[in-house]
C-alpha cells in the first residue's frame, strides 16, 4: 500500500472542463478534460495512449465560453505549467492516464 503525503499548498476547487495539452515532445494537442484546479496547478485526464511522463513542460489550454471570451477579449486561457505526476491506475478501466500540472 502506497501512502501519499498532502503537499498543496492552494485549495482546489473542482472543476470539469474540456482542455488540450500542447506536449512538445510528440509536437501535437492531445484533448483532455480537467477534474480540479487551483491557482497552481490542475489535475487532467488524457486518452492513455499520450507519451507524456513527469518532468515534461506542456501548455494548457482552458477554452472559454463565447460570453466569457467576449468579456474576456481572448477565446482561451492558456497556462504553462510542469507535469509532476501521472496516475496510470485506472487506465484499463476509463482508457485514459491522469496527469498532475503545476503551473509555471
Amino acid at each position: 500500500m502506497e501512502t501519499l503525503t498532502e503537499q498543496r499548498k492552494n485549495t482546489r476547487t473542482d472543476l470539469s472542463w474540456p482542455v488540450s495539452i500542447w506536449l512538445p515532445e510528440a509536437n501535437r494537442f492531445f484533448n483532455g478534460q480537467s477534474s480540479n484546479i487551483s491557482k497552481t496547478g490542475v489535475f487532467v485526464t488524457v486518452p492513455m495512449t499520450t507519451p507524456i511522463r513527469a518532468g515534461h513542460i506542456v501548455e494548457i489550454n482552458f477554452p472559454r465560453t463565447i460570453a466569457l471570451a467576449k468579456q474576456k477579449g481572448r477565446f482561451a486561457r492558456i497556462k504553462s505549467g510542469k507535469v509532476v505526476r501521472v496516475e496510470r491506475r485506472n487506465m484499463l478501466k476509463d482508457a485514459c492516464i491522469g496527469v498532475a500540472v503545476v503551473f509555471e
